[in-house]
């Protein structure tokens, strides 16, 4: 299974351990790791993740990023808005799309505890959806 993963620069110091775990854990299920992009924040991601689903050599996209909740709701705008379109592109194209983006309304400490986890369950799921994909659709 060819895979690539889309992570947000926003909250580096988070998101570069996410993922270096998302890369420790598609490597341990001997998934390869056609793309790494990165984009500015969890917002920017679905135009490339689209992009990445039209191709061939893509099976599916793992997403990373974290929402740490500020002085306001921004982050559930965020959080909103980048869940509902990578949702849809999922949905277009048929292709599993993982939403490994932590938050919203979390701390900068809640959002280091989560790396581990929220990584390697971005990159379990999106086997395991395109598993089932494959055993519906025979």
């Amino acid at each position: 299974m060819n895979i690539a993963i889309v992570v947000s620069e926003f909250n580096e110091e988070v998101t570069s351990r996410m993922l270096a775990v998302s890369q420790e854990k598609a490597n341990s299920m001997k998934l390869a790791i056609s793309h790494i992009c990165t984009v500015p924040g969890a917002y920017d991601m679905p135009i490339v993740v689209d992009s990445l689903l039209k191709r061939t050599d893509v099976d599916a996209v793992v997403t990373l990023g974290a929402i740490i909740k500020g002085q306001t709701k921004h982050d559930e705008v965020i959080s909103h808005s980048a869940a509902q379109a990578l949702t849809t592109l999922s949905l277009k194209y048929q292709k599993p799309v993982s939403l490994g983006i932590s938050g919203p309304g979390m701390q900068e400490k809640h959002a280091y505890a989560r790396i581990r986890p929220v990584a390697e369950r971005a990159v379990e799921a999106v086997v395991k959806i395109s598993g089932e994909l494959k055993r519906i659709q025979k």
